[in-house]
């Protein structure tokens, strides 16, 4: 790679098209925040022509128009594409967002691709690298997703290529680094007063080139000799890797035998190594210079993308059955097969309404066609599933806020439809007449609760409207409507996820609300037997009412209920009023006897009581069943309960200390651990819920943003005294 002219055609004013699926190429831009991807895109996006060098298209637009809450919160939290052509080739760009909060959006744009770009700065320290990034690339290679990487930020102050990349291999290629090597050098140009020199090209190992970009368009030069001295070591070093990739067997024994190895059939087989994801190569890129309209690394870069990444013929597609479940043969990229598109994104425009970003993997979507839309499997996170005919609008390709039409969408593209109203991120369309249903990819579980209100009346009008459309644009997000704790509760991935669905609801679907404090589900229990007399006696004239009952209270083994028995002997209390007793005190259980939580395991014993024959009612004696529970609580200990969950963390070997101290530290008894893999642990315990309410957030810092755990409930047990206490003030405070 690299010796190819600098051939491109812009696609400004216009939307890139492809009719083959061989000519698309589907890319997911992976990195940290601040790792510069949107940077990237936008001076690849110049070097194909689609921008001019103030970074917009023919028609005004911009490949920098971010959603309004980008702007504001200064960082990505959105998947966009970004289409281009070069030389012949549709490249679809998928940008992803680099914080962790919105992970959604990255596997998103993962399901997407063919293949991924991982953004390395040279500016951020190895542990960024070593993180989130890290968790991604083992993702990817799961799959066997082909991977690059890109160095960013190389005109820092004190950034070493060599030593970074040398990181790359270590992290990246793990028990093979040489599987991870740059394809090219940077080049350095005079040293300023500070002692920083620039970068001001490239050298090509395999071609032995210097393409020098100092004048902001490449131009091919040879090396001089100091140069070449310079190439020697690593050129070795990478044709080994690429030999040791190859399909040839005899091609290393020829190499150690003193065999020059041809350059073309070395890129040969680099390029079929990076196709398979077996070899990784590093590149290096930078926007141009000022005036320049080619940055540096952006021809290599896509060369690399055009010649070494897979076209989507090369990519499995995921299983696909009917509907109710029926398996159906494995799909092809065929235009002319059957039509299966897959929603990767939901976005609502204030104009246009709905907007749908589909990968279509067989056949062919068109404008104005009726689709069957398929899904999800989503139901526990407020997503219902869906098995609806649904008329497409138009097909439209995004650039930034612009949105260019389409005539079609061939299998293997990308592409925005409209006016989808039941569709969902994570639905399947296909043919009304043959409908299938696509295995869906891996969500996170959301697992930071934010509580919240309608601020006002004609808030709470619009609340459930505005959750609903939040809920389908975010798979991410689980929407719960706690019955226990009376409480409208978003579940989401982190605080940053948080702030986005708050402005979301306030501003884009003008629903005010407020955040209240998260309620865990306590319960009340008895700590011993306990007996109690309910009086409910009134004389006011008229017909009164008159309905004495006695209760025995006892606990009960944990999971057990409210059980109530009657033993009234000689028709003490009438028999059709003993159903009504027992509908007060389940009343009251309900609504709690200390704090105000359920009371749970316990056995109310009915035992005697007193009637009347014109006063008594079922009223009366509901009545008098919640006061002798009442009593009996009020002579008993009552013991608060709090629910315990089973929770289960996957972190890197070296943090399962910090993580197993932290979780004692919350009340948490460590059961055991377990292997997870390669330099993966796997720790199990069981911890208090109101102790974890922000474990999301909490078991990043302690991971360095390397770790993950689910929590299942386990069951409600005896809350410490002291903290039982509190509760109790709390609520007397309240009430």
């Amino acid at each position: 790679m690299g010796d190819k002219a600098n051939a491109h055609s812009g696609a400004a004013g216009r939307a890139p098209t492809a009719d083959r699926p061989a000519d698309i190429r589907n890319v997911v831009l992976v990195g940290h925040s601040g790792s510069g991807k949107t940077t990237l895109v936008e001076a690849l996006a110049l070097t194909a022509g689609a921008v001019n060098r103030a970074g917009r298209v023919e028609d005004g637009g911009t490949i920098s128009d971010h959603d309004e809450i980008e702007h504001r919160q200064q960082r990505s939290v959105q998947l966009s594409l970004v289409p281009l052509e070069w030389d012949g080739y549709k490249i679809n760009l998928l940008d992803t967002p680099g914080y962790a909060d919105f992970v959604g959006e990255l596997r998103a744009g993962l399901r997407a691709a063919d293949a991924a770009l991982f953004v390395v700065s040279a500016a951020q320290e190895a542990d960024a690298v070593a993180g989130s990034t890290r968790m991604v690339w083992e993702e990817c290679a799961a799959v066997g997703m082909p991977r690059a990487i890109v160095v960013t930020h190389l005109d820092t102050a004190r950034t070493d290529f060599a030593a970074l990349t040398g990181v790359c291999g270590e992290i990246f290629g793990g028990d093979d680094p040489d599987a991870v090597l740059p394809l090219y050098l940077p080049v350095l140009g005079p040293e300023a007063p500070d002692g920083h020199a620039p970068v001001t090209g490239l050298v090509g190992l395999l071609s032995e080139r210097i393409f020098d970009y100092s004048s902001g368009v490449r131009q091919e030069v040879a090396p001089d000799d100091g140069q070449k001295a310079l190439i020697a070591e690593a050129r070795g070093r990478l044709i080994e890797g690429i030999i040791a990739e190859s399909e040839d067997e005899t091609l290393m024994d020829r190499y150690l035998g003193g065999e020059e190895i041809d350059v073309k059939t070395l890129i040969d087989d680099l390029e079929k190594a990076v196709a398979r994801g077996t070899f990784h190569p590093v590149l290096a890129a930078a926007p141009a210079t000022e005036g320049g309209k080619q940055g540096l690394g952006t021809l290599e870069l896509l060369e690399l993308v055009t010649r070494g990444f897979p076209t989507p013929l090369e990519r499995e597609a995921p299983a696909v059955t009917t509907p109710d479940g029926v398996p159906r043969p494995p799909l092809t990229c065929d235009p002319e097969g059957p039509l299966v598109a897959e929603v990767v994104k939901t976005a609502s425009d204030p104009y246009v309404g709905r907007i749908s970003l589909v990968r279509v993997f067989s056949g062919t979507l068109r404008p104005d066609e009726t689709v069957h839309v398929s899904g999800h499997g989503l139901a526990d996170r407020g997503h219902e599933d869906h098995d609806v005919d649904e008329r497409v609008g138009a097909l439209t390709s995004p650039f930034g806020k612009q949105q260019r039409p389409l005539g079609r969408c061939v299998a293997g593209d990308l592409a925005c439809v409209a006016k989808l109203g039941r569709a969902e991120t994570g639905d399947t369309l296909s043919s009304k007449d043959d409908p299938l249903l696509m295995e869906p990819w891996t969500m996170p579980d959301p697992l930071l609760p934010l509580a919240i209100e309608a601020h006002s009346k004609a808030d709470e009008d619009r609340l459930s409207q505005g959750l609903a459309r939040l809920v389908a644009e975010d798979p991410t997000m689980r929407l719960e409507q706690n019955q226990d704790t009376r409480q409208v509760v978003l579940w989401c991935l982190g605080e940053a996820h948080r702030e986005v669905a708050l402005e979301r609801l306030r501003n884009r679907y003008g629903v005010q609300v407020d955040a209240v404090p998260h309620k865990v589900p306590l319960r009340e229990t008895f700590a011993g037997p306990s007996a109690g007399r309910g009086r409910h006696v009134k004389q006011s004239g008229g017909h009164g009412q008159f309905a004495i009952c006695e209760i025995d209270v006892e606990p009960l083994p944990p999971g057990s209920g409210v059980e109530f028995v009657d033993k009234v002997v000689g028709g003490a209390v009438p028999r059709q009023f003993i159903p009504s007793v027992e509908k007060g005190v389940r009343a009251q259980a309900a609504r709690g006897v200390a704090a105000g939580y359920p009371l749970v395991d316990v056995r109310v014993t009915l035992r005697d009581g007193k009637a009347h024959s014109v006063d008594s009612s079922d009223a009366a004696f509901q009545t008098a069943g919640a006061l002798a529970l009442r009593e009996a609580a009020a002579e008993a200990s009552i013991q608060l309960l709090e629910p315990v969950d089973e929770v289960q963390v996957l972190v890197p070997d070296e943090y399962v200390g910090p993580v197993m101290s932290d979780l004692s530290g919350r009340r948490g008894r460590v059961v055991g651990t377990d292997q997870a893999g390669p330099g993966r642990t796997v720790v199990r315990a069981e911890v208090p819920e109101i102790e974890i309410d922000r474990y999301a957030v909490d078991l990043r810092s302690v991971s360095h943003g390397t770790g993950r755990f689910d929590r299942t409930y386990a069951r409600h047990e005896a809350m410490p005294p002291h903290l039982a206490d509190k509760i109790r003030e709390q609520a007397e405070k309240g009430s």
